[in-house]
């Protein structure tokens, strides 16, 4: 403070919602419809001592305000809460305890982990009826004003267009705790994601958007730190406004700021993985650090008549109750401030369907939908939702509105259970391969809703989906019981790291097979951080608290012969993705659009070049086809693409379709070595487990007419039967595929 500390607050006003300098003073105002009185609490710098209290003054439409003149950005403080604590009735105010600002734009200190935190006496026979008395300010971080200047005026935020989009799947902390090149103290900060090295890795991948997990303040839940555990992945929000301190080398905002800045230069996007349906105060047993304390019966869904517990529909003991319009107000404010403070690009949303939660259940015209698709700012965003949570009916694939994509767990598994060898999956690939239409085609959407991976943070990584059959999970400390128990994974021969030079040989190929699938399919690709250099976390398939070797980015070994080798082929695919419009066509396909005559966008055929039929759409024993499709290509020209996929166990001859033409070999899973080359015999060997991509030279009518001249190998009849959709009998085999 500049000048002597005033004796009160003036009443200052309720909006903006949290502390905001004007030059003069600071206002603050939080919300609690509940409270009986609400005191601000000021600290020296360190956040250590308290040095002053105040009661707000006001209390307006349910927001406390008040104004401290003199203050400036650099103020710590907290607030107190008095009210009724009646948990029955889910009133738990205690004034004992301090609460961070849900506004918070900045914390300072940490959370130490006490009995303190807990609004009851945690030994008590009365559990959470009973009431803890001790001061929890020495175990609470504190909330720090800030000036939010920073010039944006020259920074231009790449508007990738969805079809062109490729996202690359990191965490702030992972990307660089193994980087020799780095000082100590940048390593698992977002200067590292500045650094000049990572962004040409990730420009020579081809990515356009790296997606982060969150970066929101989060609180490490006391039976990790018990354990000797953190809680590395950050689900666990304690302030939805505020970076998390530790990936901050500087201590301050700008430092990612300038991140973005620098990605936005490389023309590369920032997605942020945000989590607004829980918090890190867990059930009615958890601690009291922010909205507890402040209006839990607002703040948190509860039990009708049982008001004393959370609904729990998240899986981590509450569920943030957006259907109060201050609390939507909040998340809605929250989202405004990383897009504009911060400049960020999009949004995945966490368990996406308890955002769209009404009282009847999921809904995609929610409250919260109808806020993000009309605002101007958020709907301009890129826009992403995981749409499951456990809640009742919490499976909501292709159910949420136009605008926002979703995480297509069906791509994931077919993708893995096809190229593993299971039988009858023909029919759902070709699903995935095409956009899912089954799933999204409806309501005006596009194939790049479809959001397609084959590993992400949750569960395998790639390198570990064709090494281990089982989830080697005891590093959690959880007896092995936690994480998905079905991985759709093989080991090919041996449970994990081996020396056996087929079985590894089996593992490389596979793995380029999936990537492959993954950026050949419609539909907006992700790529996981470390895959492209075949990361392992050594079978661990919930590493959710493993902030170490186990999760982080393994750069040692991307420099090995094998990782440069898979990110050569990475960067590769992408590459063929880039230059070839077919593979991000952004309308879905349905074989009736006629780019020649006789020759459909999609068509499917056997090994033998012959279009598939009833009985073979339904043989469950086929693993193998060849998807061809057909349109303008970068230069307007029609362009024609072979895909042939082998998930068999032994190498196939295929013969392309009808007609002859001149063919180039694109790629090949099975040779890594070998650059584009002209196809100089009528077919082609596909090794086991492999996949190769053709193209015809450009193609124009008469060359299309001329190639049925040149010998035509089955017929001239072109018609062929579309996918069947997954679950149902396949067309007729005569039947045109535009009839």
């Amino acid at each position: 403070m500049s000048h002597a500390m005033p004796d009160r607050l003036l009443p200052g006003s309720p909006y903006p919602l949290g502390a905001s300098w004007d030059g003069l003073g600071v206002n603050f105002a939080v919300f609690s419809a509940n409270a009986q009185k609400i005191e601000l609490c000021l600290f020296d710098p360190t956040g250590r001592k308290e040095i002053k209290r105040f009661p707000l003054p006001e209390c307006t439409d349910e927001i406390w305000h008040g104004y401290l003149p003199n203050a400036h950005p650099g103020t710590a403080y907290g607030f107190r809460a008095h009210g009724p604590y009646q948990p029955q009735q889910g009133h738990r105010f205690n004034p004992h305890k301090l609460l961070l600002d849900p506004y918070a734009r900045k914390l300072v200190g940490q959370f130490r982990w006490s009995d303190a935190l807990f609004g009851y006496r945690v030994h008590s026979n009365r559990a959470d009826l009973s009431i803890d008395r001790r001061d929890s300010a020495p175990a609470m971080p504190k909330c720090v004003v800030i000036d939010e200047a920073f010039d944006w005026s020259h920074d231009k935020r790449p508007n990738v267009p969805w079809g062109e989009t490729v996202i690359y799947e990191t965490h702030v902390r992972g990307a660089s705790m193994l980087r020799a090149d780095l000082r100590q103290h940048e390593r698992g900060t977002f200067a590292a994601l500045a650094s000049p090295e990572f962004i040409e890795h990730l420009l020579k991948l081809g990515v356009t958007a790296v997606e982060l997990l969150p970066v929101h303040a989060f609180l490490n839940d006391r039976f990790l730190v018990e354990r000797g555990l953190r809680n590395y992945w950050g689900y666990n929000t304690a302030a939805f406004f505020a970076p998390e301190p530790s990936y901050l080398s500087t201590h301050r905002l700008d430092e990612m700021r300038i991140a973005v800045r620098q990605l936005h230069a490389a023309g590369i996007e920032v997605i942020l993985d945000v989590v607004y349906n829980h918090t890190c105060e867990g059930n009615e047993m958890g601690p009291t650090v922010a909205w507890r304390g402040l209006d839990n019966a607002s703040y948190y869904r509860l039990i009708p008549g049982d008001e004393r517990h959370h609904i729990n529909d998240t899986g981590c003991g509450n569920t943030v109750n957006l259907l109060h319009p201050r609390v939507l107000q909040m998340v809605m404010d929250s989202l405004r401030y990383w897009s504009t403070a911060f400049n960020i690009d999009g949004f995945r949303f966490d368990l996406g369907v308890t955002l769209g939660r009404e009282p009847h259940g999921f809904d995609p015209g929610s409250g919260f939908f109808d806020a993000v698709r009309q605002d101007p700012v958020l709907s301009q965003r890129k826009l992403i939702s995981e749409p499951w949570d456990i809640g009742p009916g919490g499976y909501q694939l292709g159910n949420h509105p136009p605008g926002f994509g979703e995480w297509n767990d069906r791509f994931r598994d077919t993708v893995r259970r096809f190229w593993r060898g299971d039988a009858g999956l023909r029919p759902d690939l070709a699903a995935r391969l095409t956009g899912s239409a089954d799933l999204f085609n409806r309501r005006f959407r596009k194939p790049w809703a479809s959001i397609n991976f084959v590993a992400s943070h949750d569960g395998f990584t790639l390198a570990d989906i064709t090494a281990y059959e089982h989830k080697h999970n005891e590093a959690n400390r959880e007896g092995n019981r936690d994480g998905h128990n079905e991985n759709c994974s093989s080991n090919w021969g041996v449970e994990g790291p081996t020396d056996d030079p087929a079985i590894l040989d089996t593992r490389k190929r596979v793995a380029r097979s999936m990537i492959a699938t993954l950026l050949i399919a419609l539909g907006t690709p992700m790529l996981l951080a470390g895959d492209e250099s075949l990361r392992t976390q050594d079978g661990n398939n919930n590493a959710y608290c493993q902030d170490n070797e186990i999760s982080w980015i393994d750069w040692e070994r991307a420099e090995s012969p094998d990782g440069r080798q898979m990110t050569g082929f990475v960067s590769r695919v992408v590459a063929l993705r880039k230059r070839h419009p077919l593979l991000r066509e952004t309308r879905f396909l349905f074989g009736d659009r006629e780019v020649l005559p006789g020759l459909f966008d999609v068509g499917w055929f056997d090994e033998n070049g012959d279009p598939l039929t009833i009985e073979a759409w339904e043989d469950p024993e086929g693993r193998a086809f060849t998807l061809r499709r057909a349109g303008p290509g970068l230069n307007g020209e029609t362009e024609v693409l072979l895909m042939m996929l082998n998930a068999s166990a032994e190498t196939l001859r295929f013969t392309p379709p009808a007609p002859h033409l001149e063919w180039h070999v694109l790629l090949d899973t099975a040779d890594t070595h070998s650059a584009p080359h002209r196809l100089a015999a009528t077919d082609l060997e596909v090794a086991a487990h492999g996949l190769v991509i053709l193209a015809a030279q450009p193609v124009g009518e008469a060359d299309w007419q001329a190639g049925w001249k040149a010998g035509p190998r089955h017929g001239s009849r072109l018609l062929t039967a579309l996918p069947p959709e997954p679950g149902e009998l396949p067309p007729a085999s005569d039947a045109s595929p535009n009839a």
